[in-house]
């Protein structure tokens, strides 16, 4: 079965369950405002999720170009909307790529839709550096990989300790990147704004 015809029988399913949590949380599904809630939210989580349909390896290899280039390929500041695996609360932010190529390039969009299809799944922050990291590693075989991720979580800023202007950054580095220097120039780079 195609994905997406799981996903448009997935939708039912889900909109049911939806429709029993706003029982249960003491709401009335059969309200006006609330009648099309369970079918609404069940399309959104499909498509919050829709990650785990797309194959961030093939992504990047069905755009990649023999070039005799060996410096650093930076893509930074790519948006990126997330689910918390551990409370389904969203995080958002930015994410900061680059590579070193080994003889070998890809389209500048493929690094961001790779961002893409690992954070439109239940993510932790994490994880996901890493993933991006190994994805661009495995695809490319580069001299390096380097991946920063600043976001923030509405999971530590709307419930528990209600921290409204914290940040959490990770990052995850392959080859060249394990150096000091190369990591500084990097760092340097992503931290640098252009006038």
């Amino acid at each position: 079965m195609e994905n997406k015809e799981l996903i448009l029988e997935s939708i039912p399913v889900i909109e049911k369950y939806y429709r029993e949590i706003l029982s249960h949380i003491g709401e009335d599904p059969n309200r006006e405002g609330l009648l099309q809630t369970p079918n609404r939210v069940s399309k959104s989580l499909q498509y919050m999720t829709h990650g785990y349909s797309i194959d961030p390896i093939e992504i990047v290899r069905s755009a990649v170009f023999n070039e005799d280039h060996n410096q650093m390929v930076i893509v930074k500041d790519i948006e990126l909307y997330s689910m918390c695996e551990h409370h389904m609360l969203p995080f958002f932010g930015k994410a900061h790529v680059a590579y070193i190529p080994n003889g070998k390039i890809t389209g500048l969009s493929k690094i961001a839709r790779v961002v893409d299809a690992y954070s439109r799944r239940l993510q932790v922050q994490e994880r996901l550096t890493v993933q991006i990291r190994d994805c661009i590693q495995e695809a490319l075989t580069p001299l390096g990989v380097a991946v920063v991720i600043e976001a923030k979580h509405m999971c530590m800023m709307m419930r528990g300790v209600q921290k409204q202007n914290s940040v959490t950054t990770t990052s995850a580095f392959t080859g060249e990147f394990e150096k000091q220097a190369t990591r500084s120039e990097f760092v340097k780079l992503i931290s640098a704004k252009l006038s």
